[in-house]
């Protein structure tokens, strides 16, 4: 789908769900990633619509020298949400994580959003958001190597980031 170097984005396929399974279910992940701990039967009820195209939010796999490393996916935001944040249409939101910890801090999260967002640039998409935890410092860094500007606080815990494709 999209690639660059030793990173690829690829569509999400029914085969990842056991892994998902593993990246949902490991402690580090989840301190960051808003889910719950999950079993088979709850990725496959969330991400099998997503998958057949029933669902308006694309996921995807994220490959690092062809093994897969993580989950992004982009959706345009909604009307509802438009409207809690006060933005205007053609505005998408990603969401992502690198499934081993081990391969934090590397700057391949950075390279990964920083794919999406080219790829999301070339789909006349206007500004891209993401809702992060505040105690994500290691995210908010990559966010803001990418471009990313804090937009406002969603509450004590979150914050909305925005990206302005020119």
């Amino acid at each position: 789908m999209i690639e660059k170097d030793d990173l690829k984005i690829r569509r999400m396929e029914f085969s990842d769900f056991a892994l998902m399974m593993k990246w949902l279910n490991d402690p580090q992940v989840l301190k960051f990633y808003e889910e719950p701990p999950s079993d088979l039967e709850r990725i496959r009820q969330k991400y099998e619509p997503r998958i057949e195209g029933s669902h308006y939010v694309t996921p995807c796999i994220a490959m690092y020298k062809n093994q897969p490393i993580g989950y992004i996916q982009y959706y345009p935001i909604q009307e509802a949400d438009l409207n809690t944040y006060g933005l205007d249409q053609n505005v998408y939101g990603i969401d992502q994580f690198i499934g081993d910890p081990g391969l934090w801090g590397k700057g391949i999260g950075t390279a990964l959003i920083q794919l999406m967002l080219n790829h999301l640039g070339n789909e006349s998409v206007s500004k891209v958001i993401l809702e992060v935890k505040n105690n994500n410092i290691r995210a908010i860094k990559s966010y803001g190597k990418c471009g990313f500007q804090k937009a406002m606080d969603i509450n004590s815990e979150m914050s909305l980031m925005e990206y302005i494709i020119m």
